[in-house]
């Protein structure tokens, strides 16, 4: 085990739920925007287990998916047993080893928590979950004045997103929000 340092700012990508077959493999339910990408064959990860101050670096030597799941082994734990132990673990990435997205894509942690006004209606409140039912990602927002709103993260309804003044500019549809 390698201590973690307190320095670094890290970011969940998903926790071991359970495990799965006698291989060594677990399920995981994903936290992380970039699935596909965090789990791929050879990368690092932090694993951080209950009750303990230490992360254990594991690489990721399969991954697949299966129902809603991930399924992953990690280089080092052939079978069941060895995994059995990390059940409950969250693994983490450092936030300082995320690669730089292109112009209009964002990370889940840099949406969740902006405030979102309208610009007919004014604040609305803030993002609280990310959706990705399909083509395009929902943002739900929790709102005093109209309970909770989905917006879909599409190029008419966004219109600015400052991650760092944590706001966000929408003009919503009409029928998107109760007025009543």
């Amino acid at each position: 085990m390698k201590h973690y340092q307190t320095d670094i700012e890290y970011l969940n990508v998903g926790k071991i739920v359970n495990t799965q077959g006698i291989k060594g493999e677990v399920r995981v339910m994903v936290t992380s925007d970039f699935a596909d990408e965090r789990f791929q064959v050879g990368n690092h990860l932090s694993l951080f287990l209950p009750n303990q101050t230490e992360a254990v670096d594991v690489v990721i030597k399969s991954h697949r998916t299966h129902k809603q799941f991930h399924i992953i082994s990690f280089e080092g734990y052939p079978t069941i047993n060895e995994v059995e132990p990390l059940r409950e673990g969250i693994l983490k990435i450092a936030k300082e080893d995320l690669s730089d997205l292109e112009d209009n894509a964002y990370y889940y942690y840099e949406i969740i928590g902006c405030q979102v006004e309208d610009t007919q209606r004014g604040p609305l409140g803030k993002v609280t979950e990310i959706l990705s039912p399909g083509a395009n990602d929902v943002w739900v927002v929790s709102s005093p004045k109209y309970g909770e709103i989905l917006i879909p993260y599409i190029e008419s309804v966004v219109l600015k997103v400052d991650v760092s003044e944590k706001v966000i500019i929408v003009e919503l549809p009409e029928g998107l929000v109760d007025e009543d």
